[in-house]
């Protein structure tokens, strides 16, 4: 006599999941190996923010931060003291900037200044509504989105 396997609605079910669950192995993948000479170019593990120069007035500012974060563009107080512009010259702001980890920073009030990028036929320059920011930074000047923006 012949034997079958069991065919119970509960068996069938046992050895439908036992199936799907099943694990096949693949055979070893080669190595991927990378000599120096592959390392050309940017490191791959910088992660530095980037900052430029840039001429506003007769001042070449270096350290300006590149922040795609921030909603506003900031010009740090001891640069603004730095440059020489009179009090003056800067306009009321009474509102708060949030910072980096949720903070309400105070402003000074702000000031629309030209600002030059890159020299010679490819530069360009903009008017900029900067924020005047007493904070202390290693940076001169954060460039965010709506100049960003409008660089293009």
């Amino acid at each position: 006599m012949e034997e079958t396997t069991p065919t119970t609605p509960k068996k069938k079910h046992f050895r439908a999941m036992h199936q799907i669950n099943t694990v096949s192995f693949r055979s070893r993948m080669s190595l991927i190996t990378f000599i120096d000479e592959n390392f050309k170019g940017a490191d791959p593990s910088q992660d530095d923010p980037t900052m430029i120069s840039v001429d506003i007035d007769k001042f070449t500012i270096m350290k300006m931060l590149v922040d795609q974060g921030s909603s506003v563009d900031i010009l740090y107080w001891k640069t603004f003291k730095q440059m020489g512009i009179a009090e003056e010259e800067m306009k009321s702001y009474d509102d708060h900037v949030v910072g980096f980890s949720g903070e309400r920073v105070s402003t000074r009030g702000y000031i629309e200044l030209y600002t030059t990028f890159d020299k010679g036929e490819v530069s360009k320059t903009i008017k900029i509504r900067y924020l005047l920011i007493d904070a202390n930074t290693s940076y001169n000047i954060l460039l965010g989105r709506p100049s960003i923006n409008r660089l293009g």
